[in-house]
């Protein structure tokens, strides 16, 4: 892995692949969709990728876990401001990834780096389970996590005793959670203050999500039911992009009311 003028790593198509849990040729064939802008062209004609293709391929994921086809998926994807940043694309991921239901699943250590989308140190596994993200499964046998193909066979009996998280360690993960918990550890915020921004945001979505169910429920009473399926397979993307450009102001105009005032002081 390079990096580009701007300090940003600079990777290769493997790369970019190994770290978005991904194949080349999925890699390939997204592009030609034009579900990933080009990549930059380096030395000796080899394309380079980025942080927005690392961001944009978590937001295709999530989508694809909420069940939707690759042409709805397209569909999502060019109503998105074509300026977005790698922040934008997370929050979008992360609004996205409300719709799913709690997934908690079994994986080694190895599992966890690769999901995370890069290798995490103990620090940073702790810090993750400090915010409910990642917790040890101690009833784990080495080598049976879910998805741990790459960890299985390098446990060796006890090698865990010592509190050091080896390679044959098993995890709880919320993966639903995991690649929004990595960008966190970047923010200087303590354990204590994601986990209460999360609960607010908790309260506050479920609100919402009750209102608009029984708005919903309300206008579609007398429909066949397979209309009603169409129907909310329809309005997913539609009140997930309301629900993120509403978020978005709402936080934009109390941040700039907090700042204002405190200028004033």
């Amino acid at each position: 892995m390079t990096t580009s003028d701007t300090g940003e790593p600079a990777l290769t198509i493997d790369e970019l692949a190994a770290r978005a849990g991904v194949t080349v040729r999925t890699v390939r064939f997204y592009g030609t969709k034009g579900l990933l802008p080009p990549p930059a062209i380096g030395p000796r004609r080899v394309g380079r990728y980025g942080r927005e293709h690392l961001a944009r391929l978590a937001l295709i994921e999530e989508l694809q876990h909420q069940g939707m086809t690759l042409a709805a998926i397209e569909r999502y994807l060019k109503q998105l401001p074509p300026d977005l940043t790698v922040h934008d694309l997370a929050l979008h991921r992360a609004v996205v990834a409300s719709w799913a239901p709690e997934t908690v699943e079994r994986v080694t250590r190895e599992e966890l780096g690769r999901r995370a989308g890069r290798p995490l140190t103990d620090d940073e596994v702790a810090r993750l389970t400090e915010m409910d993200i990642v917790a040890r499964d101690g009833d784990a046998k080495n080598g049976d996590a879910e998805g741990g193909d790459a960890g299985r066979g390098d446990a060796e009996d006890g090698n865990a005793e010592d509190g050091n998280a080896g390679r044959g360690d098993a995890y709880r993960v919320d993966a639903g959670l995991l690649r929004l918990g990595v960008e966190l550890l970047d923010v200087p915020l303590s354990p204590e203050t994601v986990l209460a921004a999360r609960t607010s945001l908790l309260e506050h979505s479920r609100a919402a999500a009750r209102d608009l169910s029984r708005l919903l429920r309300d206008a579609v009473t007398e429909r066949d039911a397979r209309d009603v399926r169409s129907l909310s397979a329809h309005m997913h993307p539609i009140v997930v992009q309301a629900l993120l450009t509403t978020f978005q102001r709402s936080l934009r105009d109390e941040l700039r009311e907090w700042l204002d005032a405190d200028g004033e002081r």
